[in-house]
């Protein structure tokens, strides 16, 4: 195989150091994506007001219910990605590598349309506020236009992370996020266009930003060159990338309907509330993404390791990716919560937003090492192709505690608290849960290796 470059090998040497060398860039690409989102909020909550504020964060938890199932997809492109470069299977990775675009370019059409069309609707199922919900649903609309071009960018640049670079897209990223401060600025100061303008201005960004990673795969020799011309479906990789894939979409997609869920009863609590609960949720995003990035290393490492067979190397990468989002998890969580007023302030100069905002914080953010152990766990069990197990635990562990936590705890004590705590509960569990999985596939595949070694012998 031809190889990109030394660092892209995730099977020998230094494990942690690579780990951290790897997870670094993708962290920081995230948090460049989050701030698409979040320029958002600021703009709308300094420069127009709290409803636009309240009308832009709260269609977070619906569009995440509606993109996650492509984003678990990318996520399988990942998988089988990275398991084909570990066997130097050339064949595989470039199958991979043309029906994961394919994929996203079909899939983000479809989205645009469904989001486009059930926009006001959906905003309705979610009990949206009236005084927002007319500015909401022109934001949803607006967003959803450019989900081909935010779908092209998440799938191609899993592609890249597949073979361990991490970099390139994070220079993508970089580019888009100056183009995206710079107009919504524009848009909503110089143009007065509230919602519409910054919502436009997160789709032309992550649009520079997608053509930017499909250059880099269309100039990529080898295995990894993605050829326009010849887009399509490989049978064998399609259904690898839904294998491992849907699974994921599916898990992330119903962890999305609980907290759609959720929104809809903070939604009840009026705009106020849901204002400080956006902006609070906003920054919790960025907690999130830097522990997050430990998880998708914890995901690629295994895989390309699996490919290798170098199974002596799984339990180096788990226990290294647990110890690095536990860090990550409680340096960030309980830096945010301390820090909590002063950042809130940023999003909004309302009181009772900010105290709303410091409530959730309160639980959540402290916490929130729990969730990073629970997706790395999971990851492990992913990169070893074991996806649906990981789905399972996460719908009855999490996704079933919450829906029934709001249907019984809540309606008896009926606070913001009683919901928020309803997360670090989930977490625990099925961290927990996932643990005991893991154990019992590690040491189904330590039986199986003993066995072919014995064959051999």
């Amino acid at each position: 195989m031809a190889q990109m470059s030394q660092a892209g090998d995730l099977t020998s040497g230094p494990m942690l150091k690579k780990i951290i060398l790897f997870s670094l860039p993708l962290a920081a690409s995230s948090f460049l994506q989050l701030l698409f989102n979040a320029a958002d909020v600021v703009v709308v909550g300094r420069f127009v007001g709290s409803a636009a504020l309240a009308a832009v964060g709260s269609n977070g938890a619906l569009i995440n219910l509606l993109v996650n199932l492509f984003v678990g997809l990318a996520l399988g492109a990942n998988v089988v990605a990275a398991r084909c470069y570990g066997a130097k299977d050339d064949q595989g990775v470039h199958e991979a590598v043309q029906t994961a675009v394919t994929l996203s370019l079909v899939g983000g059409v479809l989205m645009a349309f469904v989001g486009f069309f059930a926009a006001h609707g959906l905003l309705e199922l979610m009990s949206s506020p009236e005084d927002v919900i007319d500015l909401a649903t022109l934001y949803l609309k607006i967003y959803f236009i450019g989900m081909p071009m935010t779908m092209l960018y998440n799938f191609n640049a899993s592609l890249l992370r597949a073979v361990g670079d991490t970099r390139r897209p994070l220079v993508c990223l970089a580019v888009a996020g100056v183009i995206n401060v710079v107009l919504n600025l524009l848009f909503v100061i110089v143009f007065q266009m509230s919602v519409a303008g910054v919502a436009l201005a997160t789709i032309l960004s992550q649009t520079v930003s997608a053509i930017m990673v499909t250059v880099l795969l269309v100039r990529e020799e080898g295995a990894m060159h993605l050829d326009l011309r010849h887009l399509g479906f490989h049978k064998k990789a399609l259904l690898q990338i839904i294998q491992i894939g849907l699974p994921a979409g599916l898990q992330s997609t119903v962890f999305s309907l609980s907290n759609v869920v959720i929104q809809s009863a903070i939604n009840s609590f009026g705009s106020t509330v849901v204002a400080g609960n956006s902006a609070a949720s906003n920054l919790e995003g960025f907690i999130y993404t830097g522990m997050n990035a430990f998880a998708q290393a914890a995901v690629t490492f295994t895989s390309q390791n699996v490919g290798a067979r170098r199974y002596d190397n799984l339990d180096r990468v788990m226990r290294n990716c647990l110890l690095c989002v536990t860090v990550a998890g409680l340096f960030l969580g309980c830096g945010a919560y301390f820090g909590g007023e002063v950042l809130l302030h940023f999003y909004s100069t309302d009181e009772a937003v900010v105290a709303a905002g410091l409530s959730r914080m309160q639980i959540i953010c402290t916490a929130y090492f729990l969730c990073g152990i629970m997706d790395t766990l999971a990851s492990c069990l992913r990169g070893r192709g074991y996806s649906v197990i990981p789905m399972i635990v996460s719908l009855v562990g999490s996704c079933l505690l919450r829906l029934v936590w709001i249907a019984t705890i809540f309606r008896m004590f009926r606070s913001t608290g009683t919901l928020y705590i309803s997360y670090p509960l989930s977490w625990a569990l099925t961290a927990g849960v996932h643990l005991i999985c893991l154990l019992v596939v590690r040491k189904k595949m330590n039986d199986q290796l003993k066995e072919e070694s014995r064959l051999v012998a």
